[in-house]
C-alpha cells in the first residue's frame, strides 16, 4: 500500500504523489530547445523528485541523460581542476552506465586534467549526441570556485556550439538552493572566500542561462490529483476539491508542507479528510521541530537585512513593492520565505508566517531597553474548551497599561503588535494558531485571524490616528467581517497621544448585523 512521503525521493509505486506531468513537459521543452538553466528552489521543494521524472521522460525521447550530484562527494574534487575534471567524468560515466548507454566508457580519460583539456574532450564525446547534463545539489560543497570556473568553460562551449566541430551538451541543468550568482555569497558567509579589491559579492559565469519560470508549487487542482489516487485506495468519501483548496490556502503549494499535511491526516488524525482535519494538521506541523523550520531560523539569523525585512512585514505590518533585484528579496525568495503577491512582498505561506512570528516572539523575551514583553498566562480565558476573546483582549489592555504606561512611546509604537502576539501565543498554544491577513495589512492596521478549536476570531490591530480614521477602521472591520462571513469581530487600537485617555477602555459596538469589541490600549 502506498503512503505519503516527506523524506528523500518520492517513488510512484511507493508513494502518493502530485501529478507534475505539466511541469515536466515545460522543462523538457526547454531542454529540446537547447537551453541551459538553473532550478534553484528552497529546501524540500521537490527539486530532486522533479529531476528524476524529467530524466525518465528525456530517456524515453532518446536523450542520453547524465544526472549527477555534488551531495556527499566531499571537498577533494573541488581542490583543483584535475580532481574536478576526473570526478566529473567518472560521475558522468557511471550515470550513463546505469542507463545502459553503450559508449559510457568513452567518458573516462585520465589525461583530462584541466578545463582546457575538458573543453577539447567534449568536442569528441558529445559529437552527434544529445547529451543532457543534470547536476543536483550544486551548493553542497564549501569551495565552489573551481566549480564556477567549470561553468565559465561551459559558457564558452555554449557560445561556440554553432561550429560543427565544437560539440557540447544539448542542455545543462543545475539544481540547488542557491542560485549560481549567489554561490560566492554562500562562500563568504561560510568563511571560505574573501572578496578582493573591486570584486563583487554576487556575479555569475552563467549568464547564458535562461530564466527558469516553471511554477514548482502545487496548485489546488494538482494537489487534488494526489488525493484522487489516495481516495481510490481508501474510499474515505472526502470532498477532494474542498480539502485540496484548504491545503493550498495554508501552504501556497509548498511541496513538503502539502505532503506533510496529508501524511499527518492519514497517520495521526484518523484519516479526518476535512477542512477541519487540515487545520488540525497545521497545528501539529507548527509544533514540530523540523529541519525546514531550522533552516528558516538559520537563514534569518545569518542575514540581518533579510531578517529586518521579514520582521517589518510580519510584525510592523508594512508593505513593500516586490523587486527581485533587491538582495534581501532575492535571498528571501531563494530560501522559500518570500514571494510575490500582487507585486507586493509577502511571506510565502501561512504556515511559514506563523512559524516566523513565533520565532520573533521567542526573540522578544529579551527586548532591548530592559522592557519585558512576557505576559503572565491568563488561564481563565479558556473555559470548557471555549476561548473568551473578549476577556483575553481586556486582560491584555489592562496588563499593557500596568506594565508599559509611561514607557518609551516611540519604542512601544514599533513593538505593540509584537507585544500583543507575545501575549496571545501562550494562550492558544497547542489548541489554536493565528495568521496575519496579508491582503489587508498596511502600516496602520493588521488583520489577525485566530483559529481556536472550532471557532475563528477576527481581530484588527490598529494605531490611533484620530476619530475620523477610527471610524474608517470600524467600516474596514465590518467589510472584512462580511468577506469572511462573520458577524463578530474585535478592534484593538493602541493610542500613543500625549493627551490620551488615562485608562484602557473596551465597549461593544453594533452596526447593522455586525458587532465588534472596540478596545483602546493606552
Amino acid at each position: 500500500m502506498r503512503e505519503f512521503n516527506v523524506t528523500g525521493i518520492c517513488l510512484p509505486k511507493e508513494h502518493y504523489m502530485v501529478d507534475i506531468t505539466n511541469k515536466v513537459n515545460q522543462i523538457a521543452a526547454m531542454v529540446e530547445k537547447g537551453k541551459y538553466f538553473t532550478i534553484n528552489r528552497a529546501r524540500q521543494y521537490g527539486k530532486t523528485t522533479t529531476i528524476r521524472q524529467l530524466e525518465k521522460f528525456l530517456l524515453g525521447k532518446g536523450y542520453q541523460v547524465a544526472r549527477i550530484s555534488f551531495e556527499g562527494i566531499g571537498d577533494e574534487p573541488f581542490e583543483n581542476e584535475k580532481n574536478f575534471c576526473q570526478t566529473l567524468l567518472r560521475q558522468i560515466s557511471d550515470a550513463l552506465k546505469y542507463k545502459e548507454v553503450e559508449d559510457y566508457n568513452t567518458w573516462i580519460n585520465e589525461s583530462v586534467f584541466t578545463f582546457e583539456n575538458l573543453k577539447l574532450y567534449l568536442n569528441n564525446v558529445c559529437q552527434k549526441k544529445r547529451v543532457v547534463l543534470i547536476i543536483d545539489e550544486t551548493d553542497k560543497t564549501s569551495n565552489n570556485l573551481v566549480f564556477l570556473r567549470f561553468l565559465g568553460m561551459l559558457r564558452d562551449k555554449y557560445l561556440e556550439r554553432e561550429n560543427p566541430s565544437k560539440a557540447t551538451f544539448q542542455s545543462v541543468i543545475l539544481a540547488g538552493v542557491y542560485d549560481i550568482k549567489n554561490l560566492k555569497l554562500k562562500m563568504i558567509q561560510a568563511g571560505t572566500h574573501q572578496l578582493q579589491d573591486g570584486e563583487k559579492r554576487m556575479n555569475s559565469p552563467w549568464n547564458i542561462a535562461v530564466n527558469f519560470e516553471v511554477d514548482m508549487s502545487f496548485s489546488a487542482s494538482e494537489i487534488a490529483t494526489m488525493l484522487n489516487e489516495y481516495e481510490k485506495d481508501h474510499k474515505t468519501g472526502m470532498d477532494i476539491e474542498a480539502v485540496s483548496k484548504e491545503i493550498r490556502a495554508y501552504t501556497s503549494g509548498y511541496p513538503y508542507l502539502v505532503s506533510r499535511i496529508c501524511q499527518i491526516i492519514d497517520e495521526k488524525l484518523g484519516k479526518t479528510w476535512t477542512e477541519k482535519g487540515v487545520q488540525e494538521a497545521v497545528k501539529l506541523i507548527l509544533c514540530e521541530n523540523s529541519t525546514l523550520f531550522d533552516d528558516i531560523n538559520q537563514n534569518l539569523e545569518n542575514n540581518e537585512n533579510l531578517r529586518n525585512l521579514v520582521y517589518n512585514i510580519i510584525i510592523q505590518g508594512e508593505k513593500y513593492p516586490f523587486k527581485i533585484a533587491s538582495p534581501e528579496v532575492n535571498l528571501g525568495v531563494m530560501f522559500g520565505v518570500l514571494s510575490n503577491k500582487n507585486n507586493i512582498i509577502a511571506i510565502d505561506n501561512e504556515i511559514f508566517e506563523n512559524h516566523i512570528c513565533d520565532y520573533f516572539i521567542s526573540q522578544s523575551y529579551s527586548i532591548k531597553g530592559g522592557l519585558s514583553s512576557r505576559v503572565g498566562i491568563a488561564p481563565d480565558v479558556v473555559e470548557n474548551g471555549k476561548f473568551n476573546m473578549e476577556l483575553a483582549i481586556k486582560k491584555f489592555a489592562q496588563h499593557y497599561y500596568e506594565i508599559y504606561n509611561g514607557k518609551n512611546a516611540k519604542f512601544l509604537e514599533n513593538e505593540c503588535r509584537l507585544l500583543f502576539l507575545t501575549y496571545l501565543r501562550p494562550l492558544i498554544n497547542g489548541a489554536g494558531f493565528f495568521h496575519i491577513e496579508s491582503e489587508t495589512r498596511d502600516n496602520k492596521r493588521t488583520d489577525l485571524i485566530v483559529d481556536y478549536s472550532s471557532e475563528q476570531f477576527i481581530i484588527e490591530l490598529k494605531l490611533w490616528h484620530g476619530e475620523q480614521k477610527h471610524e474608517q477602521a470600524h467600516k474596514q472591520l465590518i467589510e472584512y467581517l462580511n468577506s469572511k462571513n462573520k458577524s463578530i469581530g474585535y478592534l484593538l487600537t493602541f493610542d500613543f497621544r500625549k493627551n490620551r485617555a488615562k485608562k484602557p477602555s473596551a465597549k461593544w459596538v453594533k452596526k447593522g448585523k455586525k458587532k465588534f469589541l472596540d478596545c483602546l490600549a493606552v
